[in-house]
């Protein structure tokens, strides 16, 4: 992203808070911290689906297993995103 577009997006975003945070909306540091949080479980889950498909490519045998633990790392990866939207309207 060109520095010129990151400044305009960061100069609306500053301007649209105080009026989302006028009647009691998000703030800034409410979403940066939810960007944080999702770009973060983004990369958490792109790792596991990585390593699953490295590891269903090596062993066929335990694609089974390997599926189920994929499944089950990327819903307790997933939940971490929700608990933090949960707060962060809790506290709004």
């Amino acid at each position: 992203m060109s520095p010129r577009l990151t400044l305009l997006l960061l100069v609306l975003f500053a301007m649209a808070s105080p009026m989302m945070a006028a009647d009691g909306g998000i703030t800034i540091p409410n979403s940066l911290a939810m960007g944080i949080a999702s770009g973060l479980c983004a990369l958490g889950q792109g790792k596991a689906i990585a390593g699953a498909a490295e590891g269903m490519a090596r062993n066929p045998g335990a694609e089974g297993a390997i599926r189920f633990a994929l499944i089950l790392g990327l819903v307790l990866i997933e939940s971490l995103a929700l608990y933090t939207l949960v707060v962060i309207f809790a506290k709004a």
